[in-house]
């Protein structure tokens, strides 16, 4: 993709530059000193850097145009880390099929060496309109208009009556409850906005003024900013037993749509606990882990407690852009990805981030720049959604963000930005796990040889790579599990390659191994140095620096 050429130096037009300012205002003794280099590694030249390893992970969505045999295999051989399913709109064939795709792709690429994990999306609780009146097709629309007064309406009646333009039925019991004069409610993803102006609890209806003129289908989604909707329960039936499906076909994580609080987050575990014992799972078995979607203005101030009970965080940059001011979302991304970095809980940045080339074979410079400035903030994963389930060009996309991505690491692992703020995981208290992860990538930093970290867990315990990727190295984290389950599950934390191996091998054994399938894998080569940590059945932690 990537012209082989020479790496960019504007040193010479810097100085230039520089040179004729200086001549065209007065000298001062306290004009700043530049030092610019515009080092731009060419992020194909494999031997311009110590590793060639991507460390950001990329969630793709699978959909119609990524589902089958051929494109997946293209999608997986591209780099895609994670398969989303989205379960707001896949049937279970979809599913199937592309579960089915998914392994045959891992099969023809090499499973251990490229684990692929599953996350299901669920649809989550959402609130909607009903449908209209005298719409017998299921694709007609109405139009409200601007300054029109339309009230909304919770009873039997309405819904089951159809809405018009004057009255429209909300499936939310609590509406009028949550809602007061000057609030506003969307509709269709903000398409529609509605200023409220009175409510009457009683009735349960709320009435409001049009904004702004626009066409309005059945079902449509509604959002309502800043209104106390934690009444709203953590799943539907639906995601209920789609949790309960998405379990019989070993998902790896539950992505938990319009998370209001912590209670959710819990509820959402039982219930997974719930369906391991029907299913029979025994207790090592190991449960699917729980990401958490910010997209509502009311899970911003739930979110330090929704952090403390969730697996991994994503940034939801869709509604949550519906539900607070669009200029606000990109400040709310980077408190809660910084937030995430320093609770060493993996994030994910979801939503339009090369959103153009679902059509386009090039993304957009402003969707290059959203792309490299997640990586340089720190986030753990960045996902596709439609680019790679209905666009055009699905791995074509993948390829391209990973480009994107290995610039960004490239050009942060130069010192060009200082140290970065990804450094700002707070290990407390300081166990002897942290302090052996801290060393391990203090040394990697300093060693400009050195090419991974290598990490040999301690069988169902994958708690010590998490950590190493917590502490953001520049070099991928070689993470030896017991299981693929165990792998996949560490696939959302920055920097880790999950490899199966190691079984029933000596601890004096297990060095050696370790750094022979290293190499075999093609990740290390020989001049390399490797970190080496373990810690063994009997709690001692340990770290060697070895030369390949």
């Amino acid at each position: 993709m990537f012209l082989h050429r020479p790496l960019l130096s504007l040193r010479t037009a810097a100085a230039s530059r520089s040179s004729l300012l200086s001549k065209c205002r007065p000298a001062s003794s306290s004009s700043p000193h530049l030092a610019t280099t515009f080092f731009l590694p060419d992020p194909s030249d494999e031997n311009a850097h110590r590793h060639h390893q991507q460390l950001t992970k990329i969630v793709a969505t699978i959909g119609p145009t990524s589902e089958q045999a051929e494109p997946m295999l293209q999608v997986v051989s591209a780099g895609m880390t994670v398969m989303r399913l989205n379960f707001s709109h896949a049937t279970v064939e979809e599913v199937e099929l592309r579960c089915a795709n998914l392994q045959a792709a891992q099969q023809a690429v090499g499973v251990d060496n490229n684990m692929r994990a599953i996350l299901l999306d669920t649809k989550g609780p959402e609130i909607r309109t009903g449908k209209l009146a005298n719409d017998h097709s299921g694709h007609e629309t109405m139009t409200l208009t601007a300054g029109n007064t339309i009230t909304l309406h919770t009873s039997q009646d309405i819904r089951d009556a159809g809405s018009t333009e004057s009255d429209l039925f909300i499936d939310y019991p609590g509406l009028a409850k949550c809602l007061k004069p000057s609030m506003k409610v969307l509709l269709d993803d903000g398409a529609i906005l509605l200023n409220v102006q009175s409510t009457n609890i009683e009735q349960g209806t709320v009435t409001c003024t049009i904004q702004n003129t626009g066409d309005l289908r059945s079902r449509a989604g509604i959002n309502l900013p800043l209104a106390d909707i934690s009444d709203l329960p953590a799943m539907s039936a639906k995601d209920k037993a789609d949790i309960m499906y998405g379990m019989t076909k070993d998902i790896d994580f539950v992505a938990a749509s319009f998370v209001q609080n912590a209670q959710a987050v819990r509820d959402i575990r039982a219930h997974i606990q719930d369906c391991a014992n029907q299913l029979g799972w025994t207790s090592n078995e190991p449960l699917p882990l729980i990401v958490s979607k910010i997209e509502t203005a009311g899970a911003l101030t739930q979110f330090d407690e929704i952090l403390q009970e969730s697996d991994a965080i994503m940034v939801a940059r869709g509604d949550l852009g519906v539900e607070i001011p669009l200029a606000q979302v990109t400040n709310a991304q980077k408190e809660m990805v910084a937030a995430c970095n320093a609770s060493g809980v993996p994030v994910i940045v979801a939503t339009q981030m090369l959103e153009s080339m679902s059509k386009n074979p090039r993304p957009t410079r402003a969707e290059v720049s959203d792309v490299t400035n997640a990586v340089y903030d720190g986030a753990d994963c960045v996902m596709l959604s439609g680019e790679t389930a209905k666009g055009k060009y699905p791995s074509e996309t993948i390829t391209f963000m990973n480009e994107i991505i290995l610039s960004a690491e490239r050009y942060a692992d130069s010192g060009a930005l200082g140290r970065p703020a990804t450094h700002s995981f707070l290990a407390s208290p300081m166990s002897r796990d942290s302090a052996v992860a801290r060393a391990a990538v203090a040394s990697s930093e300093e060693r400009p040889d050195a090419a991974a970290i290598l990490v040999l867990t301690n069988k169902l315990d994958t708690g010590l790579p998490k950590l190493v990727s917590s502490f953001r190295p520049n070099v991928p984290i070689l993470a030896f599990v017991s299981s693929a389950k165990l792998g996949r599950q560490l696939q959302l934390h920055r920097g880790i390659i999950p490899i199966v191996g190691l079984d029933n091998v000596t601890n004096a054994e297990r060095f050696k191994q370790a750094v022979g399938m290293a190499c075999s894998m093609g990740y290390v080569k020989s001049g390399n140095e490797v970190v080496v940590i373990s810690v063994t059945d009997d709690k001692e932690a340990t770290m060697k620096i070895v030369t390949v």
